[in-house]
């Protein structure tokens, strides 16, 4: 039978890892593609970096003649970003090619607009490198838990932000040095903003919650906190109250619409999700014939991205000669089946809280903070008050509180913040038991 040939657009780290692993394991991936899978064309900004790329391999330092290339059935996006990646997957539907990528930004803002054109040019999109690296949990979602109604979805889907906590936590680091690690051993980028500031979870977070509640891709909607302002004492309180730190992409759904929302999160250190640790991804799914199931894996690098950018390449393969509308559709639902549910705005969100404080140190301050919180009808489960340093007038106060809507919280800590008796501005950091 005739290969299947591919267009890659980026030799990188994710290309280069893609161009390897489709020679080592050719045979392999040929035996369940049931054809061969043979790059003919490839493109690269600086030839030097691709010497010893195979002779029968064409290279282009423009794109867009791959995808212009009559020998190409599908390209392969790896380059990044929006653009041009946006108008190099769009020129490639338009010609009648089948594209795979592994850019999360591009399907995050722009995925409902390219599922449209490739539906109506009748090809094929692949993603699932976009979310958590290696791990086929969109490919779970859609496939997998096909016949369960998915109800809950919360993840650790940023491997360079859970290194930077886990230092914190385990080397009693603070954030700059952590940061600064992380950046010498290549895990955060020189500029770490989309990391850091849980852009690039909210990404993901916005995929994922597509596929599972079968809605539009509604990015602009997901409400996203980074861990840049997160203090290490802060880290090391939660811990002696039970707890970790971790940056969490947390998707519900209930009566009153769907929570999407990116955010620094204590959980019980006993929680699966708490012992992710690392760079590693993790992603939990609540659904209602399964349960509660948890995928674990490398969320990056050349080997596990090129492992989820290989198997669209063979789910393509398999599909060529299956019509268009047959195929698994792209967010699990078929198109005209998506629902625009309402998302729910965060000031409406329950959830627990951490709060700490720094309270003067006399009688009847505990007492001012705590009839606050009654007023909101906010319960408290928890207080751990600390030593003052020696001749220190202020003492740390931390408090967990019950479940409390957010806008009583808020309301609550600006009251706190005006006592004479609080210093500066009261920290708070949102807890979760992820309890199905």
């Amino acid at each position: 039978m005739n290969a299947v040939r591919i267009g890659l657009l980026g030799l990188g780290t994710v290309g280069g890892g893609t161009l390897d692993l489709l020679a080592r394991n050719g045979d392999e991936i040929a035996r369940r593609a049931g054809r061969p899978l043979r790059v003919t064309h490839a493109s690269v900004r600086n030839p030097e970096r691709a010497r010893g790329l195979p002779a029968d391999i064409a290279l282009h330092t423009d794109p867009f003649e791959v995808v212009r290339q009559p020998d190409v059935d599908i390209v392969a996006e790896l380059i990044g970003g929006i653009e041009p990646a946006r108008e190099l997957v769009l020129a490639a539907i338009g010609a009648g090619k089948h594209v795979v990528t592994a850019n999360k930004a591009l399907i995050a803002h722009h995925g409902n607009a390219i599922f449209e054109a490739a539906r109506r040019a009748g090809v094929a999109v692949g993603f699932e490198a976009a979310v958590a690296g290696g791990i086929p949990i969109i490919k779970t979602l859609r496939e997998g838990l096909a016949g369960n109604r998915i109800d809950g979805i919360a993840g650790i889907i940023n491997g360079t932000s859970n290194y930077i906590l886990t230092q914190m936590r385990d080397a009693g680091l603070d954030f700059a040095t952590a940061l600064a690690d992380a950046q010498r051993l290549g895990y955060a980028e020189a500029d770490p903003g989309f990391d850091i500031d849980g852009v690039d979870a909210a990404h993901k977070l916005s995929i994922l919650a597509a596929i599972a509640f079968g809605m539009p891709l509604c990015f602009g909607e997901v409400h996203v906190e980074g861990i840049r302002d997160l203090s290490a004492v802060d880290v090391d309180y939660a811990g002696q109250l039970g707890y970790r730190l971790k940056l969490l992409g947390i998707a519900r759904r209930g009566a009153q619409g769907v929570q999407l929302r990116v955010h620094p999160t204590l959980l019980p250190q006993r929680h699966l999700l708490a012992q992710v640790d690392g760079v590693i991804n993790a992603v939990l799914v609540d659904s209602d014939a399964l349960g509660q199931s948890l995928y674990y894996g490398a969320g990056a690098g050349a080997g596990p991205t090129a492992s989820a950018v290989v198997a669209d390449l063979i789910d393509i393969a398999r599909a060529l000669t299956i019509d268009a509308e047959h195929r698994v559709p792209y967010l699990a639902f078929h198109h005209d089946r998506l629902q625009a549910l309402p998302v729910q705005p965060i000031d409406a969100v329950e959830t627990a809280f951490y709060l700490r404080l720094t309270a003067l140190d006399r009688p009847g301050v505990l007492a001012d903070v705590t009839r606050i919180l009654a007023d909101q009808q906010i319960s408290i489960e928890a207080i751990l008050q600390k030593e003052p340093a020696p001749a220190a007038s202020h003492v740390p106060v931390i408090l967990l509180t019950h479940k409390v809507p957010e806008r009583a919280l808020r309301d609550a800590i600006a009251r706190i913040e005006a006592l004479p008796s609080i210093d500066g501005r009261v920290v708070s950091l949102r807890v979760d038991h992820l309890e199905h």
